[in-house]
């Protein structure tokens, strides 16, 4: 081999391992394939990967608990997180109370409200939380918000978990059990309309939402400020009419220790012109995913590449 060749080569090598060497790897905690965070985290990680530069993934996942612990203990780049439990988090109150607090918890953005949906079968008798006492109940899975926020409405509402006969399970194996009349109830706490859900009225199981109103509801909001008023609207989930409820935002979240550049350019994609269009067409959620929903109902500091572009956006001073 000539010098020059050589010399090429090596080039080339270099240029190669110095390309790999750049590139990041950014993985995104979401939650269960039945659940809402798997698809628009999905919608997200396409749209802000940038081959040779940025590669990002959707890994499914137990939910907003289990994501910010990986951020923390870096099996994940980022998540997505209820508002409530990533400000639990990083200020080590609510479920993460008495344990360390996750300092390095970041704010990418607030994404769009996730509403607590209470499932019961059409015709059940079953009118408010109260009546759920003796009854089969799934609250979701170890490690989700779900669970976090249906324990909290029950103790709104006067019920303990003693008094009921609590499943925890997934929305979709819950909504099997609904289905067999193994299970008379089930919470989730998600966009609407959540996959588990459409599918289960869609099946010819005829299904009603409890209402989350009056004074139990006004006295959760009052106590936790991140709940806000929310209705499902009529016919998100067939033949159910309109119901109101409580909700929560949902985040992505991610980790002081991640590139300031990383976190810059996948926030800038994410409200690319071509992304927004993308989301806003891909799930009923994703037109809530705006630049000026980004910055509402931030409990947490934002990464400094997030601020960096929300700054250049003129949504942060």
């Amino acid at each position: 081999m000539s010098i020059q060749k050589w010399a090429a080569a090596l080039a080339a090598t270099l240029a190669f391992a110095g390309a790999a060497h750049a590139q990041q790897f950014f993985r995104i905690g979401t939650g269960g394939t039945a659940g809402t965070y798997y698809p628009v985290g999905g919608m997200i990680a396409n749209a802000v990967s940038q081959p040779g530069k940025i590669i990002a993934t959707a890994q499914a996942s137990n939910g907003s608990l289990a994501n910010v612990n990986a951020i923390a203990g870096g099996s994940m780049e980022a998540g997505l997180s209820q508002s409530d439990v990533a400000t639990w988090a990083y200020t080590g109150t609510g479920a993460f109370e008495g344990k360390p607090k996750i300092g390095d918890l970041r704010m990418i953005a607030n994404l769009y409200p996730e509403s607590i949906h209470l499932v019961v079968k059409k015709g059940s008798g079953i009118r408010s939380v109260a009546d759920l006492k003796g009854k089969r109940v799934a609250l979701d899975e170890p490690g989700s918000g779900t669970l976090i926020n249906a324990r909290m409405v029950l103790a709104a509402y006067g019920v303990k978990e003693s008094d009921i006969r609590p499943d925890y399970i997934k929305p979709n194996q819950a909504g099997d059990k609904l289905k067999d009349g193994s299970l008379d109830a089930f919470f989730f706490v998600g966009g609407a309309p959540a996959g588990a859900i459409a599918e289960l009225a869609s099946s010819g199981v005829g299904i009603e939402l409890v209402p989350l109103t009056g004074a139990p509801a006004d006295a959760l909001r009052k106590s936790n400020p991140y709940f806000a008023v929310d209705t499902i609207a009529a016919s998100t989930y067939k033949d159910v009419p309109s119901v109101q409820t409580l909700a929560v935002g949902a985040q992505l979240v991610t980790s002081a220790k991640v590139p300031v550049e990383t976190v810059y350019e996948i926030t800038k994609a994410m409200y690319s012109e071509s992304t927004q269009k993308t989301l806003a067409a891909g799930h009923a959620k994703g037109k809530f995913i705006t630049r000026e929903n980004a910055v509402q109902g931030v409990g947490i500091p934002f990464h400094p590449g997030a601020e960096k572009f929300y700054k250049e956006a003129g949504l942060l001073k």
